[in-house]
């Protein structure tokens, strides 16, 4: 059921930032306190309490903390490209105006999220299709299929990372069989991702690794699984990435 697909997180008083990553889904905030900032390339947006905000899927872009007084607080739902075609009858968009300021949205956002919370089909799918209409006036249509970034003549390299997720990647290997040089081939797989490939390897991991928690996951064990150093390795990184450690991400998809 395409609603399965349907996610959202709490951040609270985030003070560290988010480091270039993107997302498959449309991930789309409301801010509750402080000011948010997400920079993509050569622009920054900024978006205070009480706006929401919105990255297209695979849409590079990092969150820097600007004002760690400020505690920034917000909720973040993530709409699948999929779910968002299904509602639009099809049709594909991107968000042009990333940032949105309208009263009814944000009442239709934090009913949507606690439609979630009781895990109501019925009254998710309500609340979905008003909050779906109410954003598709700040997008455009958009021609093109959402897909995996564009590595040109690294979808091998690509293909080899997401195969071999699990296990514990040498810039040297990757490099042979790009057959470039690491040095060349970092820089050529920044040119094509936005990320150096160690930064991507790590987003790649933490992101197969959120789909994988639930209520009686044992967190060490995804840890070793994704080869990471330690439990401490593991939650540092999964934070960076997710804002949230993983037990807590734990607790709050559990209850």
């Amino acid at each position: 059921m395409l609603l399965d697909n349907l996610e959202y997180i709490t951040i609270e008083n985030q003070t560290t930032d988010f480091p270039k990553h993107f997302h498959e889904t449309f991930c789309i905030s409301l801010i509750h306190k402080g000011i948010e900032q997400i920079d993509f390339k050569g622009h920054s947006l900024f978006s205070e309490a009480g706006s929401i905000s919105i990255t297209n899927p695979y849409e590079i872009h990092s969150n820097p903390i600007t004002q760690c007084e400020s505690q920034l607080k917000f909720d973040t739902i993530y709409i699948s490209n999929d779910l968002m075609k299904y509602m639009l009858n099809g049709k594909n968009i991107r968000f042009v105006n990333r940032k949105i300021n309208n009263e009814k949205a944000n009442i239709l956002f934090v009913s949507l999220k606690q439609a979630l919370d009781i895990n109501n089909p019925e009254t998710i799918e309500f609340y979905l299709i008003q909050f779906i209409e109410i954003l598709k006036s700040y997008s455009q249509e958009y021609e093109k299929e959402y897909a995996t970034l564009n590595f040109n003549s690294f979808n091998r390299i690509n293909n080899y990372i997401e195969d071999h997720i699990y296990d514990k990647f040498c810039l040297d290997k990757l490099s042979k069989m790009a057959n470039i040089n690491k040095f060349g081939f970092s820089k050529k797989f920044k040119t094509s991702t936005g990320m150096t490939p160690m930064n991507y390897i790590l987003m790649k991991k933490i992101f197969s690794s959120k789909k994988i928690i639930v209520q009686d996951s044992n967190l060490t064990d995804i840890a070793y699984q994704y080869n990471f150093t330690d439990m401490a390795h593991f939650s540092k990184t999964f934070k960076r990435y997710v804002g949230l450690s993983p037990k807590k991400f734990q607790e709050n998809n559990t209850i």
